[in-house]
């Protein structure tokens, strides 16, 4: 991944934008991003410079519709080497405790939200507060009830608030989608998510239920529930699920190790997921219907997206999923755009109220009914 990420680096924005010209082949399942010639883009400050925000500001190198052109951080050195890497002037870095300032900042239009989970509740919402849009990694909250308060502060503010949902734009996932929707795949009967790898340091961040929130399930088991939702095209109604712990001095209290989940749809499909923090090479989606099925392995992970349906390989172009994500959240922000599978702050809600439900099934080991 690393020398697919160099590569296109070094090639630039040309083609970043020849790629996205070459989506226009399958229009229906990708809305291109428009190109205006009035410059305006979305001037993004991060939150949080760790190792995905990493990715996402080098990604970002390549758009042309998003910029990156502040930071927030609680750790002076790591804003340092960002406004030298990025070209960051010292008026638009702030640490922890004073980024509520941004208010005062015409600069700067979104706060892009990259901080361990339990952090995203209180911090989403002082961005809101302080009259800026906000994107938030997912999982965009610990559970269903932060999710609506964030949602109901950004809405008191007059700002949009995006979840991270970089899939959401990926172009094999969204050929699928829309196959799907052109009913190649006939009725849908079924939905495999598989979702695992071996969480390393026992001192992560991840492993930490006052930070994380959880454990496999929050982190990557969401990805198999999203989806299991956008494959198949419905919302689940129901959810069962038990959990298998092997090591409990390394997964605590409140941190799954593994997590085996079904859902339920109105339309009669089911689906059949797994997260998990001591299993490898688990990253892989399957939809079958009654004329036809897609496989997709690798599902979920940074690029390159695989996958293959009954009619053959798919073969959309392979782009870079935050460049492509960042120039799409930008129409979004800027122009309103609508996505093909929504990222808003109620999509991310629905994932949660699902999180919610695996633990409550996962507690009392009885099937839990879903209300959206």
């Amino acid at each position: 991944m690393d020398t697919r990420r160099d590569f296109l680096q070094k090639l630039g924005a040309s083609i970043i934008l020849m790629q996205l010209n070459s989506l226009k082949t399958f229009g229906q399942s990708l809305n291109p991003v428009p190109h205006y010639d009035d410059g305006k883009v979305l001037r993004v400050a991060i939150m949080g410079l760790g190792g995905y925000a990493t990715r996402v500001a080098e990604a970002m190198k390549a758009c042309t519709r998003a910029k990156l052109v502040g930071v927030i951080s609680g750790t002076p050195s790591k804003i340092e080497s960002w406004q030298t890497k990025y070209e960051i002037p010292t008026s638009n870095c702030y640490n922890y405790e004073n980024f509520d300032a941004v208010r005062n900042n015409p600069n700067i239009d979104a706060i892009y939200v990259i901080t361990p989970n339990a952090l995203h509740h209180d911090q989403v919402i002082r961005v809101a507060k302080a009259g800026k849009h906000v994107i938030c990694e997912k999982p965009m909250a610990l559970n269903a009830k932060e999710g609506q308060e964030m949602i109901d502060a950004c809405r008191k503010a007059n700002v949009k608030l995006l979840v991270g949902y970089r899939l959401h734009f990926e172009p094999r996932t969204l050929e699928v989608i829309r196959m799907r929707n052109a009913g190649d795949f006939g009725k849908i009967k079924f939905f495999q998510g598989q979702c695992g790898f071996v969480a390393g340091d026992p001192n992560q961040w991840r492993l930490n239920k006052a930070l994380a929130g959880g454990g496999a399930l929050m982190d990557i088991g969401i990805y198999a529930i999203n989806g299991a939702r956008y494959m198949v095209g419905e919302e689940p109604i129901w959810v069962s699920a038990q959990e298998t712990k092997t090591d409990p001095i390394k997964f605590k209290e409140g941190v799954d190790e593994t997590i085996q989940f079904q859902l339920g749809f109105p339309g009669g499909a089911v689906a059949s997921c797994l997260s998990s923090y001591n299993i490898n090479h688990l990253d892989r989606f399957f939809l079958s219907g009654d004329k036809g099925f897609a496989e997709m392995q690798p599902s979920t992970g940074y690029g390159p997206i695989k996958g293959r349906t009954h009619l053959g390989e798919i073969s959309q172009p392979i782009i870079t999923q935050q460049t492509v994500q960042m120039d799409q959240m930008a129409a979004i922000l800027l122009e309103d755009s609508k996505p093909v599978v929504p990222i808003d702050g109620a999509e991310g809600l629905r994932d949660l109220k699902i999180i919610d439900a695996i633990y409550q099934a996962v507690k009392t080991g009885k099937k839990v009914l879903l209300n959206h």
